[in-house]
């Protein structure tokens, strides 16, 4: 490991409850009595979720903000797409979809 992947704070898991989708986010808190900075496994024994009251242990780890979803142990399958971030796989999604589209309509041009 670098020095300067050492200096730079690892992203902080998040914590999405099963009950109601509630996503924890350490960065941010959870708007009431938790400080932003607080990870999930800090929290207080009493802590429950702010939207359903459902306890810690109803929740799961979705991992860090900006990360792709799943295991990592999977990103190795398919065509390369499972390493995607959300975002990215959006903008794949609608941009083939898009593309799709305009393709179809040129075949208005072809009287």
């Amino acid at each position: 490991m670098s020095t300067d992947q050492a200096a730079q704070p690892q992203p902080l898991d998040r914590y999405e409850c099963r009950a109601c989708g509630y996503v924890y986010e350490p960065e941010k808190g959870d708007g009431r009595k938790v400080q932003p900075g607080v990870p999930f496994k800090e929290l207080p024994r009493n802590w429950r979720c702010p939207v359903c009251g459902a306890r810690p242990s109803q929740f799961s780890n979705i991992g860090p903000k900006g990360t792709a979803s799943g295991f990592k142990e999977n990103y190795a399958y398919g065509f390369g797409v499972n390493t995607l971030t959300p975002t990215q796989k959006s903008l794949l999604i609608f941009g083939g979809l898009g593309a799709g589209i305009l393709f179809f309509l040129s075949l208005y041009g072809l009287r």
